[in-house]
């Protein structure tokens, strides 16, 4: 276990979360884990971006999400990303939508019907969620016009799962009071936006190539210009 970077609000580890427990001292997991889809469309192969359709490890199934889910248990709140087309982690109370940006191609490829899959679902988890009035809208939406291409959020930040940092502050906005947890950090947005909040945040991340973007973000200053 080491820290690959840490500030007055966001630790970081580089390693397998499996087998790293700090962040399971978090009182909120917010996380968008490997679905499970194999998803391994060939990469884009460019002079800028080589990483655009590059898959993410441990996806083939969701061992690994169930496996985390299971170590930070039933009880404390959790927001989970994850895909309509893989198995739905147990226990969810609630499903909120991701709607992707509509000037993208996403959710285009292997849809051969009418509806684009250009939304994901995000799980509720958790029996201690505080009971509080229902304010906040159970769709998503970013001010981003789009993920890919040259001005995209996903290219922003350097990784071809990324969220834009604008949903993941809607989200983390909404759970309640203290440290966040994120177990597959992938870009960092977890991380930045929890520290735009003023929330503590621990994440770990098992690819080095990820971690030295998330760290990067981190000591630049990371601004949604959506």
């Amino acid at each position: 276990m080491s820290i690959y970077y840490q500030d007055d609000h966001v630790t970081l580890y580089h390693g397998d979360a499996l087998e790293i427990d700090a962040w399971l001292e978090a009182d909120v997991l917010v996380t968008d884990p490997p679905y499970g889809i194999a998803w391994d469309r060939p990469a884009v192969k460019s002079s800028k971006n080589s990483w655009v359709n590059e898959g993410i490890k441990n996806d083939q199934d969701t061992t690994v999400r169930d496996k985390a889910i299971k170590l930070w248990g039933h009880h404390k709140p959790a927001l989970v990303f994850g895909s309509i087309k893989a198995e739905y982690p147990e226990k969810w109370r609630e499903m909120l939508v991701f709607r992707k940006p509509s000037q993208t191609v996403s959710g285009m490829f292997g849809a051969f019907l009418p509806w684009r899959r250009d939304w994901e679902p995000i799980f509720v988890l958790g029996k201690d969620w505080p009971k509080t009035p229902s304010v906040h809208t159970g769709v998503i939406e970013t001010r981003w016009a789009s993920a890919g291409g040259y001005s995209g959020y996903a290219t922003k930040a350097g990784h071809s799962h990324a969220k834009p940092l604008d949903v993941m502050e809607e989200l983390i906005d909404a759970t309640p009071d203290g440290i966040i947890a994120d177990p597959f950090a992938g870009s960092g947005s977890t991380l930045i936006a929890a520290r735009n909040l003023g929330r503590k945040a621990i994440g770990v991340e098992l690819e080095e190539k990820y971690c030295e973007i998330i760290a990067n973000r981190l000591s630049q200053g990371a601004f949604d210009f959506a």
